[in-house]
């Protein structure tokens, strides 16, 4: 039997725009077998929302409190909420 379907959200801050942040996260959560979504918010911050198996959501997470190279990453808030109808691929949000 597979693992469940989770669904988290999770907050970044820190220097997490203009460094390819957002790319990276899209590219690594496609890689696990994630859909979803990451955006850039207003305050400086990232947001993710990303459903799929709970090893790969939490393999997210450890890559997001690292970031890519150029990122420097103060906090990452997670939550876990109610899963969603599938959505596809995980993709970038304008």
């Amino acid at each position: 039997m597979g693992e469940e379907t989770k669904r988290m959200v999770s907050l970044v801050r820190g220097r997490v725009q203009g460094v390819a942040f957002r790319y990276h996260t899209a590219l690594k959560a496609n890689q696990l077998g994630l859909e979803g979504w990451v955006r850039n918010n207003e305050d400086g911050s990232v947001q993710i929302e990303a459903q799929g198996q709970e090893s790969s959501l939490n393999d997210l997470i450890g890559y997001i409190q690292k970031g890519p190279a150029h990122a420097k990453v103060d906090e990452v808030e997670t939550k876990w909420i109610k899963d969603k109808e599938s959505s596809g691929r995980f993709r970038i949000v304008r």
